[in-house]
């Protein structure tokens, strides 16, 4: 297998008030097998005990973790933040409620970049329950993904997503005018305009807490979309509401393939 000697990677959590979830997202980091991670914690003056907790395990990373906590101007300007901290070569997010699902993600990923000329790695996710984490709710396979596919509303799972630090220096941050889906646009901005060479790897890399399905999250849902079209539109991808609407078909077969 090919060594691990250089390939340095940075892995950047955006919290605020998390205090209830970080403990779960901070294990998993520390518990990666591969031996190479700087762990970022980039806080927005959260007004529970977040900052305790990473404080707590921050003598357990051994130097590998920095974290900051102050104001910011939302998600995207934090997560922004944590890759200007970056000093890896790789680069990956995983949210605060999340954590991931085995302790090699890391090292599978790395595996990829050592040994193939390969600029961009994502896999597959699955929302749990956040009563009962080890009960799957839905599980969302990045497996069919085409860059093609962004004009219907589909992308790769963002929270497993890792490309090169420098791609960001090259083709821009996420878009801080963005509510809700700066994601997808720089998604679209680096697998679809600058046309990265991405690798699907077929397991899944981490769990999801999903949130409830309130007035808020059908709002959100609509939010969502606009943000989408905006962002296929001024990357010169053709899309409208309508076509999008497909992947509300998806998302009902996906949930009749949970995978325990």
């Amino acid at each position: 297998m090919g060594g691990f000697k250089s390939m340095k990677f940075s892995l950047v959590t955006v919290t605020y008030n998390s205090a209830q979830t970080i403990h779960d997202t901070i294990r998993t980091v520390l518990f990666q097998v591969y031996p190479d991670i700087e762990y970022i914690i980039v806080d927005g003056s959260s007004q529970d005990n977040t900052i305790e907790i990473i404080k707590k395990y921050e003598p357990l990373f051994q130097g590998r973790l920095k974290w900051i906590s102050e104001k910011d101007n939302g998600l995207y300007d934090a997560m922004n933040k944590g890759i200007h901290m970056a000093t890896g070569d790789i680069v990956g997010i995983i949210n605060s409620d999340d954590f991931y699902h085995r302790n090699d993600v890391i090292t599978k990923v790395a595996e990829v970049f050592n040994n193939t000329d390969t600029q961009a790695v994502y896999g597959d996710v699955r929302f749990v329950n956040p009563k009962k984490l080890d009960k799957t709710v839905r599980y969302y396979s990045s497996k069919n993904f085409t860059p093609h596919l962004f004009r219907y509303g589909f992308m790769p799972a963002h929270p497993t997503f890792f490309t090169y630090r420098k791609y960001f220096e090259e083709f821009g941050y996420y878009k801080t005018d963005y509510k809700i889906a700066a994601d997808y646009e720089l998604l679209i901005r680096f697998l679809y305009v600058h046309q990265l060479k991405s690798k699907y790897l077929p397991f899944d890399f981490m769990k999801m807490r999903t949130g409830g399905t309130s007035t808020a999250s059908v709002k959100s849902n609509i939010l969502l979309n606009k943000e989408i079209v905006r962002a296929c539109r001024e990357n010169e991808i053709w899309t409208c509401l309508p076509l999008l609407c497909l992947k509300y078909a998806v998302k009902v077969f996906e949930l009749l393939l949970i995978k325990e």
